[in-house]
């Protein structure tokens, strides 16, 4: 397995210029570092370049991460949303191709924040999302890149709450590039076995997040760590791992995340720094059961 961290453990917006954390994610021993994707689309060929390299000259890759807005649902029933969703995937893949990224992941078949004030129609909006998204899978295949459905909590998507609803909605999909994404936090909520989930998701699994209850570095709270790193040894899981904590309050991440206390409890960035390593050996140790 490969073992990264995203950016916005130290970053309080969604866009951020990601050579700083480039740096700081290697020499804390991570294998990559994932980004928003918020950014990708306008930056010039050249930025893309740049980050690409800097990655390159640093001894990492890069993994995407995407909570698409309201204007790019897939699974929208206004014709136009979906289009210009479908629009927007597709220049964003081409994007991710030049920066040499391989994943994308977050919950890229609907939007994110839902809102919970309109009317629910799953029925209606896994049919259309099924169907843009078998088409956006395509696409990410030629770029070189999967494309990864991530499972959320109940709070945050309707669509796709639980490991096996994500199997079912792969299997319809049937477009090799388009996998799942397991995230720890969401399935701590929603799933009666977190190790059941894991093995749910065999052979369709394509990338993973990890953090505590509380969305602390791993290995500072309650998760079933042990549990979740044999289902990964069991299925023979062998990409990638993204640790997603979020500590810090404040700008749009804080409020997006609902991050309302320190949990960082008042670490320095050196602090922080300190702990993502931990963290990243204690993931070694346990997910690979050393």
């Amino acid at each position: 397995m490969k073992y990264g961290i995203y950016y916005a453990y130290w970053e309080h917006e969604w866009a951020a210029d990601y050579i700083p954390y480039i740096k700081k994610a290697a020499g804390l021993g991570f294998d990559f570092l994932e980004i928003a994707c918020t950014p990708v689309n306008g930056y010039s060929k050249q930025q893309l370049t740049d980050i690409r390299n800097a990655a390159k000259d640093n001894g990492i890759f890069l993994t995407a991460g995407h909570g698409p807005n309201a204007s790019q649902n897939l699974a929208s029933a206004d014709p136009a949303v979906a289009a210009n969703a479908k629009a927007f995937f597709t220049q964003l893949l081409k994007n991710l191709e030049i920066l040499d990224i391989h994943t994308i992941g977050g919950g890229i078949y609907s939007y994110w924040p839902v809102d919970y004030s309109k009317p629910i129609d799953k029925p209606g909006d896994w049919a259309r999302s099924v169907a843009n998204v078998r088409e956006i899978g395509r696409v990410a295949a030629d770029c070189g890149i999967d494309y990864c459905l991530e499972i959320l909590n109940r709070f945050e998507g309707y669509l796709l709450n639980t490991a096996e609803e994500g199997a079912a909605f792969v299997q319809e999909v049937g477009v090799p590039s388009v996998k799942l994404l397991l995230d720890t936090f969401h399935m701590n909520i929603e799933e009666d076995s977190m190790g059941g989930a894991i093995r749910q998701a065999k052979g369709i699994l394509g990338h993973v997040h990890t953090g505590e209850c509380n969305r602390r570095v791993p290995g500072k709270g309650r998760m079933p760590w042990q549990e979740i790193g044999e289902a990964l040894r069991d299925i023979g899981y062998d990409g990638t791992v993204c640790m997603e904590p979020f500590v810090r309050m404040g700008g749009t991440v804080g409020s997006d995340i609902k991050i309302w206390r320190d949990m960082s409890r008042g670490a320095s960035i050196e602090e922080l720094d300190r702990d993502a390593a931990e963290a990243v050996a204690f993931e070694r140790r346990v997910f690979e059961g050393r």
